[in-house]
Order: C-alpha cells, then structure tokens, then sequence
C-alpha cells in the first residue's frame, strides 16, 4: 500500500521541507539559466554560421557558372580513389586532388567566364594528369570554350615540373556549339571569342601561356588539322563535338598526333547527356587495332595511354 503522510508525519517533516523546497528552487532557477545562456549562444551561433555560409555562397555556388564548387567529403575521397587507379597507386592523389581544387576556385574567381563541368569531373582532370608522367608538354586541348580550364591544367603541370606548350582548337565562334543541341545562353553571360581566352591564359602567369597556339575552327577542318598536326602531343584532350561520328573522328585524329606514351582524356565519357561519347571510344577500342589504352575513369573522364 502507498505511504499517506498523517498530520502528526506532516508536522514533523515540515522543518526539513522548509530547508528543502529552497535549495530546489535554486536548482532550477540554475538550470534554467544555464539552458538560457546555452540557448542565446547556440542563436549567435547560427547567425554567424549563416553570414559565414553566406558569403562562401556568393564565392562558390553555381549563380554564373551553372554549378557549385561546394563538394563533399565523400565526392573528395571517391575521386581520390578514382585517381589512384588510374594513376597506378600514387601516394599524391589528395594532394593533387586539393591543389586542383584551389586552382579552380582562384581560377574562376579571377577568370572571365566558367570552367564547363562538374566540380568532381574537373578537379578529377586537372588532378589526374600531372600524375601521369606525359611524355612531354606539348598540349592539344580540342574545344576550350573559354580557355579556363587551360589555363588551370598549366598552372597544374608547371607544379608537376612540366614546361607545357598549349594548343587550342575551337571554332571561338560566340557560343559553345554542339550538333544536335539547342544553343542557350551561358550562364555567365560571358561571350566564347578569342580575347576573352587570351585573357584567360594570362592568368597562368608564364611566358609559355602567352604563347599559346589558338587554332580556330573545327577539328574536323582539314585545314585545321594540318595546322596543328606539326608535332607530337604529350597531353590531348579531347572536349569537342559530342556526337558519336564527331568524337570517332576525334578519336582516329588522335592516333596520329600523340606521342609515344601520350595521355589522352575523352570528356563526358559515362555522362547520360553526352551517350555518344562512351559509345564512340567502346567502339573505337574495341576494333583491336588502337594505339590507345584504357587507364581507367574518374568522375566523368576517360584517361588513355598511346602505346
């Protein structure tokens, strides 16, 4: 049965409840206290976290490029990875990974225009191909839009110690063209012509960059060709016509002009928006009789030794 305090019980426990109920009152009015405080310090909290995100947001969300530069630990890793096999087991995966990451966020804050992809595609690049040793620095970039991420892969290989000598080719003809596409506006409102990728290369800050070879036209030109086609490529890559044909042809130019040991990335390899692009190198492989091998993928790029 339960206790029932009596009145003779009541009486006596009155004198220590009088003692008791105070020391009670204190305890809560501490703790509530504390909670206030904890509370107005969680609140200025936030508002800092807020102003803080804020202005990161205004440096690297996606208004005027089209994308974030916001990536997630786990994106970081799973490009770590990615480069690591490809690359054969280099020890330097995240730190090429976090360098190309600075880059692009310094290159783009400078820069005129954007760099065309995804955070994880073009750090994945830039990262990538200085860890695999080309054998010389001269560079082949079909379809640069505004010259930005030519740029960035100098400054990256001239850490690497690689002295590069770029060649461009793209029509530059206003817009980034592509067959069987409907043309938008860019997102940053920034016109694809010769001068803005100049302006673009002069952030690379060497003489070589200020040399570089812009070729205007399309790869497919003959006359094109034959202008660049004075030397063996130690890098190319290949960002141009995404249809199947287009990206085939690209592909049997390639075979011609990378040097022994050349390293070739095909952008947009396994991007569902661009299926001809996988379909044309699978095919091209497959054939039996390319000089190029298949390192591997990261992100959304195929990395490719010429024998």
């Amino acid at each position: 049965m339960p206790f029932v305090p009596n009145r003779l019980t009541k009486r006596v426990l009155r004198p220590a409840l009088t003692l008791v109920e105070p020391r009670v009152r204190w305890g809560v009015e501490r703790v509530t206290k504390t909670l206030r405080d904890d509370v107005d310090s969680l609140r200025r909290e936030v508002a800092e976290m807020r102003t803080r995100q804020y202005a990161l947001g205004l440096l690297l969300d996606s208004t005027g490029r089209g994308t974030h530069r916001m990536p997630t630990p786990g994106a970081i890793d799973t490009l770590v990875r990615q480069i690591e096999q490809v690359s054969g087991g280099s020890e330097h995966a995240r730190r090429s990974v976090v360098v190309a990451y600075r880059t692009v966020v310094a290159q783009e804050a400078l820069g005129v225009g954007r760099l065309a992809g995804s955070t994880s595609n073009v750090c994945g690049k830039l990262a990538t191909v200085p860890l695999l040793s080309p054998p010389n620095g001269n560079i082949l970039e079909i379809g640069t839009l505004y010259g930005q991420f030519a740029s960035a892969l100098m400054r990256m290989l001239h850490r690497a110690g690689t002295r590069p000598d770029l060649t461009i080719v793209d029509p530059l003809a206003g817009s980034q063209l592509q067959p069987g596409t409907t043309h938008h506006a860019d997102p940053t409102g920034t016109p694809v012509q010769e001068d803005v990728v100049r302006a673009n290369l002069a952030l690379a800050g060497s003489p070589e960059a200020y040399a570089s070879r812009i070729e205007r036209g399309f790869s497919s030109d003959p006359d094109v060709r034959e202008a660049v086609s004075d030397r063996e490529y130690g890098v190319i890559i290949v960002d141009g016509d995404h249809s199947e044909d287009g990206v085939r042809a690209d592909l049997e130019w390639v075979e011609e002009i990378a040097a022994p040991g050349g390293i070739v990335v095909l952008d947009d390899y396994g991007d569902k928006k661009w299926p001809g692009v996988q379909d044309a190198l699978d095919k091209h492989l497959a054939a039996g009789t390319s000089r190029l091998r298949m390192l591997g993928r990261v992100s959304t790029s195929a990395y490719l030794r010429a024998s």
